[in-house]
């Protein structure tokens, strides 16, 4: 079980991303499908990594971080089963993201991705449509397929 600390923490990620993507488009109700915690130094790193490894298994490596499956934490997005511990980086001074499963991705990419603050990742098995914002300490997601489905973790 994930500290109740660690969990707040979780939450507010989640609950700032909603809000962040609710201010920019007409998809504030749709679930999150994972969360990112962005480290800010190497021992809060090594810190979060113990307590996740202690509570869930790890899925998936990546060259930033693990992403662990973990025991669900209800959030103002629904249950949340995947977690990411990114390691620190400059470039992402971001307390973290949380990442959306839209109802009609090729909608949502054909709508949002030419706005102000929207841009698109492209991963081998995945895309990604980011969502930035300075007024927001967090980053919003959208992923296709989800990461849950690419990883065969059943939501």
């Amino acid at each position: 079980m994930i500290p109740d600390e660690l969990a707040d923490n979780i939450r507010s990620i989640v609950a700032g991303a909603k809000e962040l993507s609710t201010k920019h488009t007409t998809e504030g109700n749709a679930p999150v499908n994972y969360a990112c915690i962005f480290s800010q130094s190497e021992k809060e790193y090594d810190d979060l990594i113990e307590i996740v490894r202690g509570t869930g298994s790890v899925v998936h490596e990546t060259a930033m971080g693990p992403i662990f499956h973990i025991d669900p934490i209800a959030t103002v997005s629904g249950e949340l089963r995947l977690l990411k511990i990114r390691k620190p980086d400059p470039k992402r001074p971001e307390r973290g993201d949380a990442d959306f499963t839209v109802s009609d991705y090729p909608a949502f990419k054909e709508r949002y991705l030419e706005r102000p603050g929207f841009s698109i990742i492209q991963r081998p098995e995945m895309e990604m449509i980011e969502l930035s914002d300075p007024e927001f300490d967090v980053l919003a997601y959208y992923s296709h397929p989800p990461l849950g489905e690419v990883l065969g973790i059943i939501q």
